[in-house]
């Protein structure tokens, strides 16, 4: 059975939103690393619509040595959406039923993580539904004081911390798994 994986770029007050403007002063050796090595510990993407369109017009024009863009665009990708018909982006598949009832069937799928990026509205409702196993949140030493924050005020979750690391830029890793504990 395959974990889901969650792996979120978040400022220090909580904004997912955009990272692409304001987290590459801080990207480092160190990160790129750890994102190399979660990504090819990986062999699918589960996407939320507005992830997914990003996506789908950046990689596939993305080259590098190491195959990280290679990797990225040769992955399989579930896409969730109730807006989308059409999925351009290589392999890509399209879910728009019942999305609880579709993400268990992939997790019971043989194979490595299924892995979330970005995708806030999809993390928020299978946490509803008590789908995630893991959350990686890489957290960036800026405020922003707006944005759209990645935990909704209708979610509340019990975790336990099982790893932190610091990188040289003060972007430090939180990775949680869920804890059935009553606390």
């Amino acid at each position: 059975m395959r974990k889901l994986v969650v792996s979120e770029f978040v400022t220090l007050d909580g904004v997912a939103e955009e990272p692409g403007k304001w987290s590459f002063p801080f990207w480092n050796e160190e990160i790129g690393k750890f994102k190399f090595n979660e990504l090819f510990s990986s062999d699918a993407l589960l996407l939320g619509r507005v992830t997914y369109e990003g996506f789908a017009k950046a990689w596939p024009s993305m080259t590098d040595e190491a195959g990280y863009a290679k990797r990225m665009n040769s992955f399989p990708k579930h896409v969730v959406s109730r807006i989308l018909e059409k999925l351009h982006w290589n392999n890509s598949r399209l879910i728009k039923g019942n999305i609880e009832n579709e993400v268990s069937k992939l997790k019971q799928q043989p194979g490595q993580d299924l892995l979330i990026f970005g995708s806030g509205q999809l993390v928020n409702t299978l946490m509803q539904h008590d789908l995630i196993d893991e959350y990686r949140l890489l957290v960036y030493p800026i405020v922003l004081g707006s944005g759209k924050r990645l935990f909704s005020d209708a979610n509340k979750a019990n975790l336990k911390l099982v790893e932190t690391k610091t990188f040289g830029s003060g972007v430090v890793l939180l990775r949680y798994q869920p804890n059935n504990e009553v606390i």
